[in-house]
């Protein structure tokens, strides 16, 4: 299984530390150290639709010039977006097997992880 985040994230953290608590193994990809290939972001978009894991709350999409989050109509506009901006995307993003999520629920990580 792995873990797509930021080491600073509090969902992060949150999404982590219910892993470890119940013992949930799992490899961490950094999107600041790692970043995130245009391959792995067109594999999310493909499964779950780029709307689920573009994270348009947070303070980098604010940030953003309105004309750049005007331009974004679809993925062509917002993968590689999300790309040079991985502190848009929403974290953590959970791989395992077929299940892919993004967030921290704790009611899903429990169903999934049957914890």
């Amino acid at each position: 299984m792995k873990v797509y985040g930021i080491t600073n994230c509090n969902t992060v953290k949150k999404a982590l530390d219910w892993l470890k608590a119940n013992k949930v193994d799992y490899e961490f990809h950094d999107f600041k150290k790692l970043g995130v290939s245009e391959q792995k972001l067109n594999e999310w978009n493909d499964k779950a639709g780029y709307e689920k894991f573009l994270n348009k709350q947070g303070l980098t999409w604010k940030g953003l010039d309105s004309e750049v989050k005007e331009s974004v109509k679809g993925a062509v506009e917002a993968l590689p977006l999300l790309q040079q901006k991985t502190s848009m995307i929403k974290r953590p993003v959970i791989e395992d097997g077929n299940f892919l999520f993004f967030g921290f629920d704790e009611a899903v990580y429990q169903q999934h992880f049957n914890k």
